[in-house]
C-alpha cells in the first residue's frame, strides 16, 4: 500500500519535555506506519529513553501530542491510558524483564491473561509464538535460557496481544555478537511478518542499519534519515 494513503500508527507532533528547566526533548515530530521500522540512535543521555517513556505515556510532555492508533494519549486518564496501551502497544526491554521462576510460555501468556484472554487460548498462542521464534517453551525455566533465547521470549511476550506498535529499548544491548544479530534480524522482520510498526532505540549502528529509517536524537532534536 502506498505510504501516502497509510494512516500512521504513531504520530508525534511538537513534543517538548524538560526537567528542572533543562530541555530534554525539543519540538519533536515523528510518524510511523504499519509495516515500517525506525531506529533512533544518539549519544548516552540524549533523551532516547525519555522519548520512549513519552510514547508509553509514562511521562507527560510539556507540550505536543503523541497519537497512537488515532488517539492522543496525552489527553487520556490514567485508566484509559493503561487500557489503550494494553490494546495497541508492545514493549521489548534491554534485559527482557521476564520472571525467571516462570517458564517461557507462562511469561509470554501473562499479558494476554491480564487482558482477559482465557487461559487455554493464551497458552496456546504463547506456545505458537515461542515455537515460531525458536524458543523451548515446555518446562524449561526462563532463568535457564540463554540471553538470546530470553530476548526472543521477550519479543514473543510483546507480540501476544497483537499490538499495532512495537517499541524496543536497546533490545540487543546485553547480548554478544551472534545473539545480537539473531535478535536484531528477528525484530526488523516483525513489521512485515506481523503487520506492526516498530520503533527501536539503540546505540548500536549495526543494529540501526536494519531499519527502514534511521533518526538521530541529539540535543533534544531528531534529525537525519536513511532508507
Amino acid at each position: 500500500m502506498d505510504d501516502i494513503v497509510r494512516r500512521p500508527l504513531l504520530e508525534v507532533a511538537g513534543l517538548c519535555y524538560g526537567v528542572g528547566g533543562r530541555p530534554i526533548l525539543r519540538d519533536l515530530g515523528l510518524g510511523l506506519a504499519a509495516g515500517e521500522s525506525i531506529a533512533v540512535t544518539g549519544p548516552s543521555g540524549c533523551g532516547k529513553t525519555t522519548l520512549l517513556m513519552a510514547l508509553l505515556g509514562l511521562v507527560t510532555p510539556d507540550s505536543g501530542t503523541v497519537t497512537i492508533a488515532g488517539t492522543d494519549i496525552t489527553r487520556l486518564s490514567a485508566r484509559d491510558l493503561a487500557a489503550h496501551r494494553r490494546a495497541h502497544l508492545g514493549v521489548v526491554f534491554q534485559f527482557g524483564e521476564l520472571l525467571p521462576e516462570l517458564s517461557p510460555v507462562e511469561n509470554v501468556a501473562l499479558p494476554a491473561l491480564l487482558g482477559g484472554t482465557r487461559a487455554g487460548r493464551a497458552y496456546r498462542e504463547a506456545a505458537r509464538l515461542l515455537a515460531d521464534l525458536g524458543v523451548p517453551a515446555a518446562e524449561t525455566p526462563t532463568g535457564a535460557l540463554s540471553g538470546g533465547e530470553r530476548q526472543r521470549t521477550a519479543v514473543a511476550r510483546a507480540l501476544i496481544t497483537r499490538p499495532g506498535l512495537l517499541l524496543a529499548d536497546e533490545p540487543t544491548g546485553a547480548l554478544d555478537g551472534d545473539a545480537r544479530d539473531v535478535v536484531a534480524d528477528l525484530l526488523f522482520a516483525l513489521p512485515e511478518r506481523h503487520g506492526c510498526a516498530l520503533l527501536v532505540v539503540t546505540h548500536d549502528e549495526a543494529v540501526a542499519a536494519r531499519a527502514d529509517r534511521r533518526l538521530r536524537l541529539d540535543q533534544g532534536r531528531l534529525a537525519g534519515a536513511a532508507a
